[in-house]
């Protein structure tokens, strides 16, 4: 690894750009690459590609954590067009070359493992077959399929208890093909609507097994994955995602707080390096109320089941950043929109430099137009001793 003889330093922002261990693997700041979907792989095949490589390259800094876009554990997993997967020897080979580039900027990368579940079309899945679920419980809205259009989500299969087994299994491999590929750890998602979270909560989770019912049946699938995976890396490599009251995907859950605090408390058990917890927005999803939570930050309500870091994302700025990190309500914070539209984040947030303005249009598919394109920080002023 090529560690560039760089360090970011604020004196505005200290708590921020101070050091921090995550499990196994020691930060240099506190700034984090949050997963960012942007559907820009190689076709056929799913391949992370030259472009992807550039991508990441500009947005790493010595001893910052990236965390890859969320990467299909398995050609099931996958509900949108062009977004990478970990399950060929190419998308391996794909990804080997982005964590490289990452590594010889000094930087930490990890990979998020992803299955959608319900989340995708017939259009996506081999043989046309439809997606999969832990109950057949259409959700609203619209899918992306094959071809990029939009058409009504269709009511997904429930999943056999073989094939959860089977599933748990696709985890582990992709955890070990993100080792073959040279990532530091992975992340698991477990947010945002997604198989995992699924099968945490009841408004989608309507099994009667084992893996139903109870807090403690429907947290069994998370736990499954998680131990599959720890036993791949350790738990000090290993993160996880969880948003407790996010209702993206038409999601939800009658005992948020009961559900996900024993759920964090699980993967305390398992040691894991952190837990990356989504913020709640009022405005998430037309109908859904989120404001008792609004103001709470995640980390106050889950810090006593977890001794290891909170990473928390949504919606914040370096003076938010620092001051969730000064009263100890996170460890880091993920920056998502404005590290798509500042590949330079961390010096401009040290700088107090003006920050690009983002632009939705780009954010997923197409071409280098913005996603490698955005302009870098032109000078910062030099300050003595303190270098960028």
């Amino acid at each position: 690894m090529k560690n560039e003889d760089t360090k970011i330093v604020s004196e505005k922002l200290p708590h921020l750009f101070s050091p921090l261990q995550l499990g196994e693997v020691k930060l240099a700041h506190r700034v984090v690459m949050a997963p960012l979907t942007r559907m820009r792989s190689a076709q056929p095949g799913n391949v992370p590609q030259d472009m992807n490589v550039e991508y990441y390259s500009q947005r790493a800094t010595n001893g910052g954590l990236i965390i890859t876009e969320a990467t299909q554990i398995s050609p099931q997993g996958q509900g949108y067009p062009a977004t990478p997967g970990i399950h060929s020897a190419e998308q391996i080979a794909g990804w080997q070359k982005v964590v490289n580039a990452v590594h010889d900027k000094g930087g930490v990368i990890y990979l998020q493992l992803w299955h959608v579940g319900r989340i995708s079309h017939s259009s996506l899945q081999a043989n046309g077959a439809l997606p999969v679920a832990p109950s057949a419980v259409r959700p609203s809205g619209d899918a992306y399929t094959s071809d990029g259009r939009m058409v009504p989500f269709e009511t997904p299969r429930a999943l056999e208890r073989q094939e959860i087994l089977s599933i748990v299994d696709d985890y582990k491999i992709a955890a070990q093909n993100a080792q073959k590929a040279g990532f530091d750890g992975v992340e698991i998602h477990g947010a945002n609507g997604y198989l995992v979270d699924q099968f945490l909560r009841d408004k989608t989770n309507l099994r009667t097994d084992e893996y139903g019912s109870s807090l403690e049946n429907r947290t069994r699938f998370l736990i499954e994955v998680a131990q599959a995976v720890v036993k791949v890396w350790g738990g000090g490599r290993v993160g996880l995602r969880l948003s407790p009251f996010g209702s993206f995907n038409d999601m939800g859950d009658s005992q948020p707080m009961e559900l996900f605090s024993h759920a964090v408390g699980k993967m305390a058990a398992l040691g894991l390096a952190y837990i990356h917890l989504v913020e709640p927005r009022q405005d998430e999803s037309p109908g859904f109320d989120t404001s008792r939570w609004a103001s709470t930050p995640m980390g106050t309500l889950f810090r006593d089941k977890f001794s290891g870091a909170i990473i928390a994302a949504g919606g914040y700025t370096g003076e938010s950043a620092e001051s969730a990190i000064a009263a100890e309500h996170a460890d880091a914070i993920a920056f998502g929109r404005n590290f798509i539209a500042n590949p330079d984040l961390p010096k401009r947030l040290a700088a107090g430099a003006e920050l690009n303005r983002y632009h939705r249009d780009s954010f997923y598919g197409g071409t280098e137009k913005g996603y490698t394109d955005y302009p870098f920080l032109a000078q910062v002023v030099p300050v003595e001793d303190k270098k960028f």
